[in-house]
């Protein structure tokens, strides 16, 4: 099956068929996905059935179709294999972010919706009200109580990403900053998760003041991205300085600055969301 180039995936919850040929498999050992080393990067297991993947599958989701330019659907299925069983021959299971820029965009985007519905369905066999086994509903991502009839349904948390601009004598400056966590000398935007009663406006503007201290305005939303780790969807915003000075929270943010777009430092890789809204920043107001 040759790797999807003008693909577009459709989801779909009820199990195909008529489907004979082979198809994506998206397994994983905990949060590790099981992939065989590519030419140009990684390849996701492609078999016919669960029985042919040549690893033991506790369980396994549908997740839909992949259609490919030239090319009939393929059906992607997502599964969680047991952590201790030896891999298939040639396989290695590796997480998410170190595959990032070695699976093809569509199959990593695939994979992001794989490994949280993985997750949901291995951490949501019981009622979380009554205790009770629950049972997956037949045409919707949903499970169910039969004793209490609660519903549960995939989790996501929602979160905001922004390129803030502040205009001065020297030219327009974006607000870059420096996580503790990120490598060594990687700047990003600002992101934070949305709180309970907030709406996407507050919380950036919530956002941008905690970590660093400063006050925005005209915030204008740009677009999303699903991010799986753990199983969040970034929704990416500008906006423009209205005032304040740099006060760090300092648990959180170990550097910031305001940067020329000819004088960025190490930037986050693409196809990631923040990289869009830097190089955003980049055409409208490079040379």
């Amino acid at each position: 099956m040759p790797t999807p180039t003008g693909y577009a995936f459709h989801s779909a919850v009820t199990l195909p068929t008529d489907s004979h040929g082979p198809a994506y498999w998206f397994v994983f050992q905990e949060s590790n996905l099981l992939v065989r080393t590519a030419a140009e990067g990684a390849e996701v297991l492609q078999a016919s059935s669960a029985q042919t993947l040549g690893v033991p599958i506790l369980r396994s989701q549908f997740l839909g179709y992949l259609t490919a330019e030239g090319q009939p659907p393929v059906p992607c299925y997502s599964a969680e294999a047991d952590a201790a069983s030896p891999l298939p021959d040639g396989a290695t299971a590796e997480g998410l972010r170190q595959l990032y820029t070695r699976l093809p965009d569509p199959l990593f985007q695939i994979a992001g919706r794989a490994v949280q519905i993985v997750d949901w369905d291995r951490t949501h066999q019981f009622c979380g009200r009554c205790g009770s086994p629950v049972e997956s509903q037949p045409t919707e991502r949903a499970k169910r109580c039969p004793a209490c009839g609660l519903t549960n349904f995939p989790r996501l948390s929602p979160a905001i990403i922004i390129a803030v601009v502040r205009h001065t004598e020297e030219g327009p400056r974006l607000l870059m900053a420096r996580n503790h966590r990120f490598p060594a000398g990687r700047y990003s935007v600002i992101a934070g998760f949305v709180e309970p009663g907030e709406s996407l406006e507050e919380c950036a503007q919530r956002e941008v003041m905690e970590e660093v201290g400063i006050a925005i305005k005209d915030v204008r939303y740009v677009a999303s991205q699903p991010w799986p780790f753990p199983n969040s969807l970034m929704l990416g915003f500008t906006a423009e300085y209205a005032g304040g000075d740099f006060v760090l929270e300092e648990a959180e943010i170990a550097e910031v600055g305001w940067f020329a777009p000819d004088a960025l430092p190490q930037l986050p890789p693409p196809p990631s969301i923040a990289r869009r809204l830097i190089d955003g920043f980049i055409a409208e107001y490079g040379e």
